[in-house]
């Protein structure tokens, strides 16, 4: 398998500001981090509109960051959400350097 690449696809202006808006968003949400070996864990409050912008977070990340793997834990709606982002060696400085997450 082919090594990917640890960079960011997206190229408008429009999708970069996307982007932006839906990470300020989910870190707003956020509970707690955790360094993993390749990427970080994520602790999120466990409401339906969180659990909204963790997913609308994911599907942005896809089109743009496919290097990153992403893994949720979600269970009732009295329960935290979980997310891991993870990825090959580099991942966790692109996360804090480009992503702010």
């Amino acid at each position: 398998m082919e090594a990917k690449l640890i960079t960011c696809q997206l190229t408008s202006a429009e999708l970069q500001k996307y982007k932006l808006e839906v990470i300020a968003l989910l870190k707003e949400n956020i509970l707690k981090k955790e360094e993993l070996d390749n990427g970080y864990h994520y602790t999120f409050t466990g409401s339906d509109k969180t659990l909204d912008q963790v997913i609308t977070f994911i599907k942005a990340e896809r089109r743009c960051c496919n290097f990153l793997t992403f893994n949720n834990v979600i269970e009732d709606d009295q329960s935290n959400i979980i997310l891991n982002i993870t990825g090959p060696d580099g991942t966790k400085e692109f996360i804090n350097t480009e992503m702010e997450l």
